[in-house]
């Protein structure tokens, strides 16, 4: 395979999205449109779109472990994703409906969200329900001939402000086992009766545009039946096929935000005084946390890359136990890097003045989204103690 262009990538990004930043950080996002539009177009032309996407769709077509490398040198720019048309929460639709979608679904939908010309997002989680338990729902999507009639409350739906189209996960077999009862339903953005109710403030911020989380009202909402996704019951079963490689862009993005930070640290480190001749990063526990960062950030790359290869050598089943430990591990190194980032930064780390402040405000939610670290956690140690003989369905009482 040919060598990846990780070093024109980055330079692209040092070159032409570094020095937007400033402005991602301080306008509303719909206001960069045109420039950024530019921009993807430039991206475009060099030929990086959609490394995620076979190049039937216009992309790459790189393996899963090579588009996570790809993902890291994005992750480096909170606009890197969206630039290179790989942004969530399109890139897991469009693989959805890569895999799953209709004739039809991906002559509509799936062909001009891979080309950058409309948005997508997914609409799961709900505020009556826990969002860990993914099978407990109370949206619905009711049978009427040739319809569905979906009714229900989401939120935090990302990227839900100006997007085109939705994925709603709603029961439409209520009376069917836990995980048979939803399904995963295609709802144009302008349908009757969907309610953008507003951007949820995230520590403060709502955002606008695609960067954005929205709440939504489903009030009758009626679709044709041909926009559900696979067959009837399958929604569970979808989203967790989607998981496991949703799961290497994530980390792998979580580990380009690390890595970005650990420089902006290191130069802060070595070039701010704390008195003439006394740079800070001659203070011993700034540089254990140096070292502490770079090992901690190695160790999870290799870890996930080591995912990435066993997902796409033995599937996501069977590599499930490792795409849980990856979540809650490296969503912990992240948050520890940009909080000794931000540390080394003192009163500017609190500013926009540098990224870091705002990734530490919406990557906080990398520990709770796609299930909390508690529930990952419990999930890999009962696995390895049921198979060390501990009887199944065992519970700590108390």
């Amino acid at each position: 395979m040919t060598a990846l262009p990780l070093a024109e990538i980055r330079s692209f990004l040092e070159t032409h999205a570094h020095p937007m930043e400033r402005a991602f950080l301080s306008r509303p996002f719909a206001e960069l449109l045109p420039e950024l539009g530019a921009l993807r177009a430039e991206v475009k032309r060099r030929g990086f779109w959609a490394p995620h996407l076979p190049r039937a769709f216009g992309g790459l077509g790189l393996p899963l472990p090579a588009f996570g490398e790809v993902s890291a040198v994005l992750g480096e720019s909170p606009i890197g994703h969206y630039l290179f048309g790989c942004n969530a929460p399109d890139i897991g639709n469009e693989e959805l409906l890569l895999a799953h979608g209709s004739d039809e679904q991906r002559e509509r939908w799936l062909a001009p969200l891979a080309r950058g010309e409309i948005r997508s997002c997914f609409a799961m989680t709900e505020p009556e329900f826990a969002g860990s338990n993914p099978v407990h729902m109370g949206t619905t999507a009711v049978r009427d001939g040739e319809s569905y009639v979906i009714s229900g409350h989401k939120w935090f739906t990302s990227s839900a402000d100006g997007a085109a189209f939705t994925i709603v996960m709603a029961v439409t077999a209520p009376d069917a086992p836990a995980h048979q009862r939803a399904s995963q339903i295609i709802v144009p953005m302008d349908a009757p009766g969907l309610e953008f109710v507003r951007n949820i403030p995230v520590m403060g911020e709502g955002g606008s545009d695609y960067a954005s989380h929205a709440e939504l009202r489903f009030v009758d909402v009626r679709v044709p039946v041909s926009n559900r996704i696979g067959p009837e019951g399958q929604g569970f079963a979808l989203a967790q096929e989607r998981l496991g490689p949703g799961r290497i862009h994530h980390c792998m993005r979580w580990l380009g935000i690390s890595e970005r930070a650990f420089r902006l640290m290191v130069q802060r480190a070595a070039t701010r005084e704390l008195s003439p001749r006394e740079p800070l990063g001659q203070q011993q526990v700034v540089q254990h946390w140096i070292a502490e960062c770079r090992a901690e950030m190695d160790a999870a790359r290799l870890l996930v890359l080591d995912v990435a290869h066993r997902i796409e050598r033995d599937g996501a089943h069977a590599a499930r136990d490792g795409i849980s430990l990856i979540k809650f591990h490296v969503a912990g190194v992240l948050q520890r890097v940009l909080d000794r980032a931000i540390q080394v930064h003192g009163a500017l780390g609190m500013t926009d003045d540098t990224p870091l402040a705002y990734w530490f405000r919406h990557e906080r939610g990398a520990r709770i989204y796609d299930g909390p670290d508690e529930v990952h956690k419990s999930a890999v140690a009962r696995r390895i103690l049921e198979a060390a003989g501990m009887p199944r369905g065992t519970r700590r009482r108390g």
